[in-house]
């Protein structure tokens, strides 16, 4: 009689152990399913995101509307009326990127800049672009898009068709374009 009482109860407790842990698995189910389809997980306002490294201030992030889409299976961040990020470099000096509509896609770690995009880095390198790829894991940017650029020293490019580059602009790999290119004259090179 004991054995077959043991028996029942292990039998039990095992039922409740298995409905325990499909419940947990039922409510995350529930959970994403309780979203709309294609609705965010979270919404923010008035975004003010500072992010510090050993007590320094690195990056700020500031826009008016977040939209995180974490929830859906290729996870974004959505900034549809603008962004503004300010970087700081390890001699403090600070870079600025606007532009109208942003998108981050977390797998990636790409992110997509649209309409008015504004690029000021502290050495005084303007870009300004309809559209702009940041690839932050590469730290490469790129457009397919025409562009303008005004370099540090004066040089300019109006391009028609795109560019790649570094993030800093000190590899910058233009297609096609127009532009004033300064050459100092009391530099030479050997040539071999």
């Amino acid at each position: 009689m004991h054995t077959t009482l043991n028996m029942f109860k292990s039998v039990m407790a095992l039922v409740l152990v298995i409905t325990l842990f499909a419940c947990e698995s039922n409510y995350q189910n529930v959970k994403r399913l309780s979203l709309s389809d294609g609705a965010p997980i979270a919404e923010g306002k008035d975004i003010n995101f500072k992010y510090t490294d050993s007590g320094k201030l690195v990056t700020n992030l500031l826009a008016e509307k977040l939209l995180d889409y974490s929830n859906l299976e290729f996870p974004y961040k959505e900034f549809p009326n603008g962004i503004e990020v300010r970087f700081w470099d390890e001699d403090g000096k600070k870079n600025t990127v606007t532009a109208d509509y942003a998108i981050q896609f977390d797998k990636s770690s790409l992110v997509d800049l649209r309409k008015n995009v504004v690029v000021i880095t502290a050495d005084s390198v303007v870009l300004k672009a309809n559209q702009l790829y940041w690839d932050q894991k590469n730290k490469w940017v790129f457009t397919d898009e025409p562009y303008q650029i005004k370099f540090k020293d004066g040089s300019y490019n109006d391009g028609a068709v795109g560019f790649d580059s570094s993030e800093d602009f000190t590899t910058f790999l233009s297609r096609k374009n127009q532009g004033v290119q300064l050459v100092d004259k009391t530099k030479t090179e050997d040539v071999k």
